[in-house]
């Protein structure tokens, strides 16, 4: 076995069945791999793991069965799924994908490729694929800002590097950049890692710490390979937006005890100390004002359409509005670590998936 597919899945069948047909359709061989799917408290709700079978009778040939396993488990968080998947995978790569994307059927064949080209160099690698959003109609000026910006990930300021020549494709991007939803490892170096690290929060922050630690103990890169494809079919809205900033910030105060020689690197600081909780409280106090004035602009680019900003200063103007939208952003993740640090409830809906 070549390669070990792991999706962790809790409440979206229709998402995981779009996943795993594009996934029947790859142009890698299909006795090559093998697909583990973990459905987070299928264990304890059995009309939930029926969902997700119901879901896939029809998005997996019949005649491969024995490559696709469903596996229900607790309900503990995707990085606990996918420690449970990591545990029965019996391919020497492994690719995390998150439920909600959609391969393009050359997806695997070209993280096996980047693996052995990585592997050929005598240094280990994680290999992020290219994770474009799935444009939806009507196509929104807020769903130009996700897709075009740095709201979410950082994909745009590495497509403008590559283009530029100013990063090659050896270039380390750094743990900041080993994102789950589109991930290929050796599952050897995984497991030699003691796996995924789980957090007391269920969301946010275990993939960077794997590559951090992998880098640390291994020297493993992170290489970005946007050859290897996989449409993130996931619309956000304002308000699902502002809620991922507050659940990050409230993640960050456990992540930072639990690994603090990591969440240091990440934020430059620890954030946990007394001192930034003091800080942040300060903070949410003093641009509770500003934050709340900012919310109802931000919340109105949902209702612009996406051609809303165009000509020649359309990426400028673009630019602007991401930069706007800062504080308000900062302000939702400091209300979360607070909360946290105050020993409070996420106050906003946690599922531990992205």
């Amino acid at each position: 076995m070549e390669v070990s597919v792991v999706i962790p899945t809790h409440g979206r069948p229709d998402k995981l069945a779009a996943c795993v047909h594009a996934l029947a359709g790859q142009t890698l061989d299909g006795d090559r791999f093998e697909i583990l799917i973990g459905i987070d408290g299928g264990a304890a709700d059995e009309r939930a793991a029926e969902a997700v079978r119901a879901a896939l009778r029809h998005a997996w040939p019949a005649g491969r069965g024995d490559r696709l396993a469903v596996v229900p488990l607790a309900r503990r968080g995707q990085a606990a799924v996918r420690n449970a998947l990591l545990a029965r995978a019996r391919g020497e790569t492994i690719v995390f994908l998150n439920d909600d994307v959609v391969a393009e059927a050359g997806l695997l064949a070209a993280h096996v490729a980047a693996q052995r080209e990585a592997n050929a160099g005598g240094r280990t690698a994680l290999v992020v694929g290219a994770a474009p959003w799935r444009i939806h109609e009507p196509d929104r000026l807020f769903d130009r800002l996700i897709r075009e910006t740095s709201m979410v990930f950082f994909y745009d300021r590495m497509d403008a590097m590559l283009r530029a020549g100013v990063a090659g494709r050896d270039h380390d991007w750094g743990f900041r950049h080993a994102w789950m939803l589109n991930l290929s490892a050796p599952a050897s170096l995984v497991r030699e890692a003691g796996g995924i690290a789980e957090f007391p929060d269920t969301y946010g922050y275990e993939d960077d710490e794997l590559a951090w630690r992998l880098g640390r103990r291994f020297g493993t890169r992170v290489l970005y390979r946007p050859e290897a494809v996989a449409t993130h079919d996931h619309r956000m809205d304002p308000d699902d937006y502002l809620r991922r900033e507050y659940r990050l910030g409230h993640a960050a105060w456990g992540f930072a005890r639990a690994a603090p020689d990591c969440a240091s690197a990440m934020f430059g600081r620890d954030v946990a100390s007394a001192a930034e909780v003091e800080y942040s409280g300060e903070f949410v106090r003093r641009e509770r004002a500003t934050a709340e004035r900012l919310e109802a602009s931000f919340r109105a680019l949902a209702d612009l359409p996406a051609d809303a900003v165009s000509g020649p200063h359309a990426e400028s103007l673009l630019r602007l509005a991401y930069e706007q939208h800062l504080l308000l952003k900062r302000w939702h993740w400091r209300s979360g670590l607070l909360a946290a640090a105050e020993a409070s409830p996420p106050q906003m809906n946690t599922d531990g998936h992205r």
